[in-house]
């Protein structure tokens, strides 16, 4: 008899998971709360471990990406204004596979449905956990129908929460909010831009970065970019009330250039966008008994990181790889899961404040620093490319 586990969630981190439980031999089965799956999302830079949980999970071949040819040009705009050279987010190590979040996700509801091999994994739409007991020999859930309001008990061997930051799963049973998410003192706002900003190339990135704020512009390949702006503020509860809108014109008033004005003129003709705080999830221990945490409702890399996608990912290829090499024991598998992962989560975690710095600097000092490390960035870039392109001449 196959084992079944309760998948609560349908993001990357939920549909990964059920991937790799499906590849050890488990029936899994995945909830979702809203009423149908999401599509688009904002700019996601899949790196090198994640490009090999695509591999492992079986969607590489499904999955779209859109990197302009060499990276695309990036550009950074001066306190006056003026632009030169830059570093973008794809120019880093590792060369990212530029995304939009709905891209990965089509890959991974392509895999979910299945092939000559396996069955289609079972989706409930409009469905959430109300109740979650872990009786020691299985797990039983109070499932609740959104649409119908109709409540129902089902059993299984496995729970995993895969239902985000604020996950309900893990605030059932593991406790509130509070006692695993940290405060990072930081808002961001991502979206889809509707067009580039005047002046630059369709598939420019662009950075207008000041002590305190930041906006990014992410450019692709084959469709508009999209835009991150991002603040620092002691005062996280009061950005949740009034307009967004008027609060971002707020924050952002002193930064009159181009880019600041472009963002925020499409915001307001954005129907769908990402506001919330800034925030990281550190825990223990990501399991406790026959229920699993995973993605951002167990370790939440955050959006600074730049590794929330790829985590999300191999933490479900790895979960599947765990249980196959475990088949008889959960306990087993899950402690070996977590000891692959969390060296590298924890990496991740402290990379995330350094590279807050660069996102969006902490002063005017920092702001300085920060700019003059991306000019030896820029220079050091244009020697590889120089030299690749003299290796690339000499032997054609």
């Amino acid at each position: 008899m196959h084992k079944r586990a309760l998948v609560v969630g349908l993001g990357i981190a939920g549909m990964s998971a059920a991937i790799g439980l499906r590849q050890a031999g488990w029936t899994p089965i995945i909830v979702e709360r809203a009423p149908e799956r999401r599509k688009g999302g904002y700019f996601v830079g899949l790196m090198t471990e994640g490009r090999q949980a695509a591999i492992d999970l079986g969607i590489a071949g499904h999955l779209h990406t859109r990197n302009p040819p060499d990276g695309g040009k990036a550009w950074s705009l001066t306190r006056r204004g003026n632009r030169e050279p830059g570093v973008g987010f794809l120019h880093q190590p590792g060369d990212p596979a530029a995304v939009v979040r709905g891209d990965i996700e089509a890959a991974l509801w392509q895999g979910t449905r299945g092939d000559r091999t396996s069955e289609p994994i079972d989706v409930r739409f409009a469905t959430k956990p109300v109740e979650i007991d872990d009786t020691g020999t299985g797990v039983r859930v109070l499932l609740e129908d959104a649409g119908t309001g109709t409540q129902y008990h089902e059993g299984f061997d496995l729970v995993v929460g895969a239902d985000g930051l604020r996950s309900h799963v893990r605030r059932t049973v593991f406790g509130p909010h509070e006692d695993h998410m940290t405060k990072w003192d930081a808002m961001i706002c991502a979206f889809q831009l509707q067009e580039q900003v005047p002046s630059f190339a369709p598939a420019d990135s662009i950075i207008s970065a000041r002590a305190g704020r930041a906006v990014w512009v992410f450019g692709f390949a084959d469709r508009p970019p999209t835009a991150l702006l991002t603040y620092r503020t002691e005062d996280i509860e009061g950005q949740f009330t009034g307009s967004r809108l008027e609060r971002l014109r707020t924050v952002f008033s002193e930064m009159d250039d181009p880019v600041v004005r472009h963002a925020l003129d499409s915001l307001e003709q954005t129907p769908e966008f990402l506001f919330d705080s800034v925030h990281q999830v550190k825990m223990p221990r990501w399991s406790r008994g026959k229920v699993v945490l995973v993605g951002d409702a167990a370790w939440c890399l955050n959006l600074y990181s730049g590794m929330g996608a790829t985590s999300a990912l191999r933490g479900g290829a790895e979960l599947g790889r765990a249980l196959r090499e475990n088949p008889d024991g959960l306990d087993a598998a899950l402690a070996a899961w977590e000891s692959r992962l969390r060296p590298f989560i924890r990496k991740h975690q402290r990379l995330a404040r350094v590279k807050q710095q660069m996102f969006v600097p902490s002063s005017r000092p920092a702001e300085g620093l920060r700019s003059a490390v991306l000019r030896l960035a820029c220079t050091a870039r244009d020697r590889r490319l120089a030299k690749a392109r003299a290796v690339k001449g000499s032997t054609s």
